[in-house]
């Protein structure tokens, strides 16, 4: 099973790429963030006609996540459990491939979590509303893996973290310090989650360096120079993580016309 998440920055403006894509990499099960678009004006059509079964969680304008998949996706929610939240940014679905030669079923979540910037503000705990939403966000997501681990099943959550795990995973890490995507406080949140037990695909699998980055910045020629980070991410529970065989990152997509600023990572499951 081959599980991608791919942060689109707006699927309207990058449908040609995401179906060019599609076709070409034949995703089992595709992540999408940052659709920027309601549920009623996602193109829906133009992804079915590929064989994908489609779920969303939209909001206009601003985030929104999708799941793809060439198999029926059942018991899907939207949101993160146990946050209150007015933003578009978690679906979760269980892909069942029972009618395969060997069926088998994972969960699966889509996630796009917070960026978190600016972090400083003038208030009691010194930090601004929307890094204190960043925190509350890991929090909630790691308390749902908790969750989720109880149940002894295999599962994936793949998305935008706006995480970069360590100082290999970023260029000039020295000009990160104090970022949201970089502070002690993220590291920790960041730890706190992957110690519960999960697998980080990429970083198990390589050595992650200037060759694993997902994300160069539009401005100042950042991805002529690979000036970029690392910040796509499969966190897997062990019973998904004992079935992992290989990653990918499709980086010829930041080369296309109107691309994203993300690329898409990929992983495979073995049946």
């Amino acid at each position: 099973m081959k599980i991608a998440s791919w942060n689109v920055n707006s699927v309207k403006a990058r449908l040609p790429n995401v179906l060019r894509w599609l076709e070409e990499a034949q995703p089992d099960i595709a992540c999408l963030q940052e659709l920027k678009c309601v549920d009623d004006a996602f193109p829906r059509d133009d992804i079915e006609a590929l064989g994908y079964n489609v779920e969303t969680h939209g909001q206009k304008t601003y985030n929104g996540v999708a799941l793809l998949s060439k198999y029926p996706l059942e018991d899907v929610s939207r949101g993160l459990p146990g946050l209150e939240d007015e933003q578009a940014r978690y679906i979760e679905a269980v892909v069942s491939t029972q009618g395969s030669t060997n069926g088998s079923a994972v969960r699966v979540a889509s996630l796009y979590l917070p960026n978190g910037n600016p972090v400083s503000q003038e208030s009691s705990d010194g930090f601004h509303e929307k890094y204190t939403y960043k925190l509350n966000w890991m929090a909630a997501l790691e308390a749902h893996a908790s969750t989720l681990l109880s149940y002894e099943e295999a599962f994936v959550l793949a998305g935008d973290y706006n995480v970069i795990p360590a100082p290999a995973d970023c260029h000039a890490p020295d000009k990160w310090e104090g970022d949201a995507l970089f502070r002690p406080e993220t590291h920790a949140a960041y730890r706190r989650l992957v110690h519960l037990g999960l697998t980080e695909a990429v970083s198990t699998l390589s050595v992650t360096d200037d060759t694993t980055y997902t994300f160069w910045d539009y401005q100042a020629g950042a991805w002529p120079k690979n000036n970029g980070i690392r910040i796509d991410h499969h966190l897997l529970s062990p019973l998904a993580a004992d079935k992992l065989e290989t990653f990918g990152i499709d980086k010829h997509t930041r080369d296309w016309e109107k691309p994203s600023d993300h690329v898409p990572v990929w992983i495979e499951l073995r049946d």
